[in-house]
């Protein structure tokens, strides 16, 4: 994952002085931005603008109309450099920083200690969007569909949980059990009448619950995480990663999903490849009732559905014989995604009314145990975990009676960096057990569905199989 050059803080300014020097638009935006704080604003412009000195006048700011002097940073706790001169802004940037107070110069973030983030207001509640100075724009693009996607009356809950938080401290234990209150409280009922206005009854349902104890009890919730990309992992999956204790993963879950999780959550890994397993099913079960006995929140992070070849069903029936409570999160499934990236049409009408999920291998290691006879009546068929098996696939398909000609195509890493779709007919598919990733997963897709397909930017497998032959 990127690593910021910049690190996000809150700086307290309620009445400290924050000094913006500057006559200009640029000066006037700073001055309506810290307008929104407690901050004692100091404004030097020797000839200011009319629409900074209608700010100013606004805001109850101090404006000192005469050219720049170090004086004019005495006690200021922030600098923000806004005269739009480079030469004017790096003389105040210097004289700020001879006193060891950090400035921000506008629009220049070579010179900026700290850069100003989009901010979407709900005091006391703030969320900083920011970009490093690299694309501002964007910043705000982003702080427009936050505020579209927040109560406007948001800050009125954040005050209310303020008011309560004396309550919570006396009847609940520090640690998991008040974490846990405040979770419920702010999805459930005590959130929707707060935001309603009605403070006491939200106070009055929030005593109910703490009236109730401390909720210390475990809980594993098996997740799925989709394909890959994190914009793919369903909103209830990324609520939940951030209640969570403990995130236990895959090896095809990507870092960006497991980060999504709780920052101090434990992570563990069972890794699951073809060929290489860092913990048996059972170990894996053990571990969950393990953590979930001992009072903690588990999420079993799962690539794609949990419920499609997951072995969900043996985890399920080990968390219930150990009667520990648990819940299914639905993902999106590596044949749904494949079939997007590939622009594949899983049925069609008249061509195809069924679609079946495979995989390579039976639990005997076999090849292609029984579903031959399913691609024979017209369905499409997805086979999960298809790269190393797609020769001996094809081979028994042809043996069966389906056509070489039928088409396929077949999707490596689907939906996440790397992502390379194939395409080709039946015929050509050992080919693809030859490409050079033999570590990624891929899913193959075989009826005649596809032949309506928008496939034209794919590699040909045809052209993979005369690569492959040239090379050997």
């Amino acid at each position: 994952m990127p690593r910021l050059t910049s690190f996000p803080a809150f700086v307290r300014v309620a009445d400290r002085v924050v000094a913006i020097v500057g006559g200009g638009p640029a000066a006037a935006a700073k001055v309506r931005l810290l307008g929104e704080t407690q901050a004692r604003l100091r404004v030097v412009a020797a000839h200011p603008e009319d629409e900074l000195r209608a700010d100013v006048a606004r805001l109850g700011a101090t404006l000192i109309e005469e050219p720049f002097a170090p004086r004019h940073l005495d006690d200021a706790v922030l600098v923000f450099a806004a005269t739009e001169d480079e030469t004017a802004d790096t003389a105040i940037a210097d004289a700020a920083r001879a006193v060891r107070i950090p400035v921000n110069v506008v629009d220049r973030p070579a010179l900026c200690d700290f850069t100003t983030p989009a901010l979407v207001n709900r005091a006391p509640l703030a969320i900083a969007i920011g970009t490093e100075g690299a694309a501002p724009v964007l910043a705000r693009h982003v702080r427009a569909k936050i505020e579209a996607m927040l109560a406007p009356d948001l800050g009125r809950l954040v005050a209310f949980a303020d008011g309560l938080r004396a309550t919570v401290a006396q009847m609940l234990p520090a640690g998991e059990a008040r974490r846990r209150f405040w979770a419920r409280a702010f999805e459930g009922g005590v959130a929707a009448r707060a935001l309603a206005g009605d403070l006491a009854g939200a106070r009055d349902e929030a005593l109910r619950e703490l009236s109730a104890g401390a909720d210390v009890a475990g809980y594993v919730w098996l997740i799925g995480a989709g394909p890959g990309a994190t914009d793919l992992l369903t909103l209830r999956a990324q609520r939940v990663l951030q209640e969570v204790d403990v995130i236990v993963h895959d090896a095809l879950v990507p870092s960006e999903v497991i980060a999504m999780g709780r920052r101090d959550a434990e992570r563990i890994s069972v890794g699951k490849r073809k060929g290489h397993h860092e913990a048996t099913q059972d170990e894996i079960e053990t571990i969950l009732v393990r953590e979930a006995k001992a009072g903690r929140r588990v999420a079993r992070l799962k690539s794609g559905d949990p419920m499609v070849f997951g072995r969900v069903g043996e985890e399920m029936a080990a968390l219930t014989r150990a009667g520990v409570p648990f819940e299914v999160v639905p993902g999106v499934t590596a044949a749904f995604a494949a079939a997007a990236s590939a622009k594949v049409p899983l049925t069609l009408r008249g061509v195809a009314s069924s679609l079946v999920f495979a995989t390579g291998h039976d639990l005997d290691g076999r090849t292609l145990p029984d579903w031959s006879g399913l691609a024979l009546g017209g369905a499409t068929v997805a086979v999960y975990m298809g790269r190393s098996v797609a020769g001996a696939v094809a081979e028994r398909l042809m043996e069966a009676g389906l056509s070489g000609h039928t088409p396929v195509a077949a999707v490596e890493n689907a939906a996440r960096p790397g992502e390379r779709v194939f395409a080709g007919r039946l015929a050509d598919l050992p080919a693809l057990a030859h490409e050079a990733d033999a570590g990624a997963p891929v899913l193959i897709l075989i009826g005649e569905a596809l032949a309506q397909a928008d496939i034209g930017d794919a590699r040909p497998l045809a052209a993979a199989a005369v690569g492959t032959t040239a090379a050997a």
